[in-house]
């Protein structure tokens, strides 16, 4: 059975001052990924990128700078009252109750270097419950999305949509675990927690960036965990790994995109994991 279009699936909002159905938000949403996707996409692997590096010495590419600049322009026009904070212009309309939190380029390093696997990250956070979030990878042909009490869904290369479900997988010794770096969890001194969990997996790689997470709600792997993450690496994921069925949570086991560390899972697995970073 086909899903229902996400876009026509949607609750009101039981709140006077915020009359907006999340389903008009998920469609804001898929729209903006849409407009990010060709200037992307025009961007990538061009010869004439412009590459700077940022104060944390990470990069920033003209396409990461068009991407936000073109989603707030939009948004002051469609939303001009939400917030929305973004990893390269900040914070604009803070004590708004909704606020956009977006990631232009998910996986600079990757893009800048020609590996297709980065994408544009969009979510809507309502009084500090993500209720919307998008991951939109064109280069791989992908895209993920979900809505809270909606469900969660995907749409691959050949342009088929599917509803997404995390697996079914509930013992460590059968799981597929995805992770970013290793350098990360050296940096993050917790490089022997890492290696804990990973020792009791059946198998291990480093997928990274959003792909994991994303194939945490789709059932492809069973766990994933960051050590070093911003919320706009993350906000965005919470909804569609929530939808599909999983957990998110940080190394700690609270709930949410915004502590600093992330841990996904099936739900079968998160509390087992967490032993491996709290024990």
């Amino acid at each position: 059975m086909t899903p229902p279009n996400p876009t026509s699936v949607g609750i009101e909002s039981t709140d006077d001052i915020d009359p907006v159905p999340v389903a008009d938000d998920l469609a804001l949403a898929l729209s903006l990924a849409d407009a990010a996707d060709r200037i992307t996409l025009s961007r990538f692997q061009a010869v004439d990128l412009h590459v700077e590096s940022k104060p944390d010495n990470t990069p920033v590419s003209d396409a990461d700078t068009a991407v936000e600049s073109m989603i707030r322009e939009r948004l002051a026009v469609a939303r001009s009252e939400d917030a929305v904070l973004g990893e390269e212009e900040g914070l604009v309309g803070a004590g708004a109750r909704r606020r956009w939190i977006l990631d232009p380029v998910d996986g600079t390093k990757n893009f800048v270097r020609g590996v297709p696997v980065w994408g544009t990250l969009l979510g809507l956070e309502v009084d500090g419950e993500m209720v919307v979030g998008v991951a939109s990878a064109p280069a791989m042909g992908r895209r993920w999305w979900g809505a809270r009490d909606t469900g969660a869904f995907t749409r691959d290369a050949t342009g088929d949509t599917r509803a997404l479900k995390v697996s079914s997988v509930g013992r460590l010794g059968d799981a597929f675990l995805s992770f970013a770096s290793v350098e990360g969890w050296r940096t993050a001194d917790r490089l022997d927690q890492f290696l804990h969990l990973a020792d009791q997996v059946w198998r291990t790689r480093g997928y990274g960036d959003f792909w994991s997470h994303m194939m945490v709600a789709e059932g492809a792997v069973d766990l994933a965990c960051e050590p070093e993450v911003s919320l706009w690496d993350m906000a965005a994921l919470q909804v569609i790994v929530e939808e599909a069925g999983g957990r998110f949570t940080d190394l700690t086991g609270r709930r949410g995109p915004g502590h600093g560390t992330v841990l996904t899972t099936n739900g079968h697995l998160h509390e087992v994991a967490l032993r491996s970073f709290t024990s």
